[in-house]
């Protein structure tokens, strides 16, 4: 870990961090929510030595990443963020390269973003957890989610700005972090209203085994500082998302493609997402798709519960794509 170089880097008008290793194709990691660039680190190592050169920024509202302003959840949206990371990309890769992108969970959301606004930047795509969805031209994703699931759900319940995070911060950072980071079911969570008093601090959180102590400190760190606002905002943007994304309506993600997802994983679990995945909807709209692997018995957070797997996965798609330039 102390090989990694952490570093600045101006980006569309903010101050990115960004955590990098190595020399050759540049992979940009693009995290999920409530992770941080450090949810890469297996990967980040392990692509290092295996040629590449790996970059993991801090996204926009959090971690390290400054200049946003937190309390205007319109610089939150997909644009501002696959802004960012175009920026990033002209900074970080060799003049004119497409790089090759990972993502998971938001990160995920936001790399087919970037696929379907800016192919020319991405020369191959792994992404983990959240297949692609196209727009639907009928309703906004939040009203659907609370009518198919209910005021309850967590993306319903991240809406109102400032109220879940009271709530977070009455339960406790670092509490939240290991409800969040140690959630391993197939069902979305609920959470209901005034969420510390369904909660005894006395029942202890049991971390999995690719979970340590001293990761919860180092997201815990990160986070008293920030609050979890600016990842929430992601949540909160997903309407004005809608919108703004009007023009691409029935457009197709056109760049090579793997995906990856867990057996457990909620996001594997949502109500016709299986069938959407296996029946051929999800090839239609990424017609250049060309591999999906259910990892069976496996979470949400894939990268960090079966680091080695994920690893080879990402090595053993792209090198299709540079093996003349890996080292």
């Amino acid at each position: 870990m102390e090989k990694i170089v952490h570093r600045m880097v101006d980006v569309n008008g903010i101050n990115m961090h960004i955590a990098e290793l190595g020399h050759g194709p540049t992979v940009l990691l693009i995290h999920g929510f409530p992770e941080l660039w450090y949810s890469w680190r297996h990967q980040i190592l392990y692509l290092a030595a295996h040629g590449y050169h790996a970059v993991a920024p801090d996204l926009r509202g959090y971690g390290d990443t400054t200049g946003p302003p937190l309390d205007d959840v319109t610089k939150f949206t997909t644009f501002q963020v696959v802004g960012d990371l175009v920026s990033l990309i002209d900074q970080v890769a060799s003049l004119d390269e497409k790089v090759l992108v990972v993502g998971h969970d938001w990160g995920a959301i936001i790399a087919w973003c970037l696929c379907l606004y800016r192919p020319d930047k991405v020369k191959a795509l792994v992404n983990m957890s959240v297949a692609y969805i196209p727009r639907n031209p009928k309703f906004k994703p939040v009203d659907g989610i609370r009518a198919i699931y209910g005021n309850d759900h967590y993306i319903s319940r991240f809406q109102e700005p400032g109220v879940i995070e009271d709530e977070f911060a009455e339960l406790g950072i670092e509490r939240a972090l290991k409800k969040f980071l140690a959630y391993r079911n197939p069902t979305p969570p609920v959470l209901p209203k005034n969420l510390s008093l369904e909660d005894s601090p006395d029942n202890p959180i049991l971390l999995p085994s690719w979970l340590s102590e001293g990761d919860i400190a180092y997201y815990t760190s990160k986070y008293e500082k920030t609050g979890f606002t600016g990842g929430l905002n992601y949540y909160r943007a997903m309407n004005l998302n809608w919108e703004l994304s009007a023009p691409w309506t029935g457009a197709q993600v056109k760049v090579p493609a793997k995906f990856i997802v867990g057996e457990i994983d909620l996001t594997y679990n949502t109500m016709g997402i299986q069938d959407y995945i296996h029946k051929g909807g999800f090839k239609k709209e990424v017609p250049l798709l060309e591999d999906v692997i259910i990892m069976e018995g496996v979470g949400h957070f894939l990268h960090e519960e079966k680091p080695d797997e994920i690893n080879q996965h990402i090595d053993r798609f792209f090198k299709q794509f540079c093996d003349d330039e890996l080292n």
